[in-house]
């Protein structure tokens, strides 16, 4: 029988008003959003069902907004009695599919991603670091391009999203040569990410210390759903691991395609995003077309997540 993952977004997929329709709709949603509240002292709530998106685009607020919306969302799937064989997230996301697999409670994980987003604004002085994509950039390319790119500086791969989208981090300066770089190097684009802060590059080295001590005072359970991790793109089954592997995510790229064809190849033929927006189904199309992907962020999602992980009985 095909298996299936659910997979949690990472920050870039905020938007004001995300979870309300979940909230209003589900008591089990609503109670996330109320445990959020509680755990953090202030109505996050609030600020994902209203916004302004000035204050849900800090990544202090962001974390812990995702991936408040993803648990609430994970809450209602599994009141309908949808569990995967697999979970996997996106550098924030996954705290969510940690949270899901029995690895973290939700309040300390909500308290983690708080902190977490705060060492990382903190990290790098405002304006100094950048982000960017590259889209069609030869892969043969890629390494040639930073080290031309750096100049003394950091830049490095931060995202190995898809086979045709990496992203790269580090000082902006460096960030700006390389992207000039790779569309001479046949890039099809080079985008500048609205970011605060140069996530995934050794910029990040202050937040993953500062995180350190706050990972070893949570505490992390057995897994009872294997996750499949961004450090090192493998299955992870205990809670040693899982912490480890929070604490090296930080300063370390994603390795988001090498996750999903791990997945994919372990007999994993559907998929569903958990929590806002569709960007890793989309990403999920660009790895491997063969496994069926939909999205669970708002209640009208639900008939096709059920299509999905459901299909009708042939009729005899």
């Amino acid at each position: 029988m095909s298996k299936i993952a659910f997979l949690f977004p990472g920050q870039g997929s905020q938007y004001a008003g995300m979870g309300k329709a979940l909230a209003e709709e589900f008591p089990a949603a609503r109670s996330v959003f109320e445990q959020a509240d509680e755990a953090l002292g202030f109505p996050l709530s609030r600020l994902c069902f209203e916004g302004p998106e000035e204050d849900l685009k800090l990544t202090a607020n962001t974390q812990p907004s995702l991936l408040t919306v993803s648990v609430a969302a994970w809450e209602v799937l599994k009141q309908h009695g949808l569990t995967p064989d697999y979970v996997a997230g996106h550098s924030l996301g996954e705290y969510s599919a940690l949270v899901a697999s029995g690895a973290l409670r939700f309040a300390d994980a909500v308290r983690l991603v708080r902190k977490r987003g705060q060492y990382m604004q903190e990290a790098v002085p405002a304006g100094a670091g950048a982000m960017a994509a590259l889209l069609k950039l030869p892969e043969s390319k890629l390494e040639e391009v930073l080290r031309e790119a750096s100049q003394g500086e950091v830049v490095s791969t931060a995202n190995f999203n898809s086979p045709g989208q990496v992203v790269i981090a580090g000082h902006a300066g460096a960030v700006r040569r390389a992207m000039d770089l790779a569309k001479a190097a046949g890039a099809k684009r080079a985008v500048p990410l609205p970011v605060s802060a140069p996530f995934h590059c050794a910029l990040m080295k202050p937040a993953q210390e500062r995180l350190r001590a706050d990972l070893d005072a949570t505490p992390f359970s057995d897994l009872a759903i294997p996750l499949v991790n961004n450090w090192q793109a493998r299955e992870v089954r205990t809670g040693g691991e899982a912490r480890e592997g929070l604490y090296q995510q930080a300063p370390n790229p994603v390795r988001w395609t090498e996750s999903m064809r791990l997945l994919a190849s372990s007999g994993v033929c559907r998929a569903v995003e958990v929590g806002a927006g569709a960007v890793l189904s989309g990403l999920m199309k660009q790895i491997d077309g063969s496994v069926a992907a939909a999205k669970f962020g708002e209640p009208g999602d639900l008939d096709n997540v059920l299509k999905l992980l459901r299909p009708a009985a042939p009729v005899q």
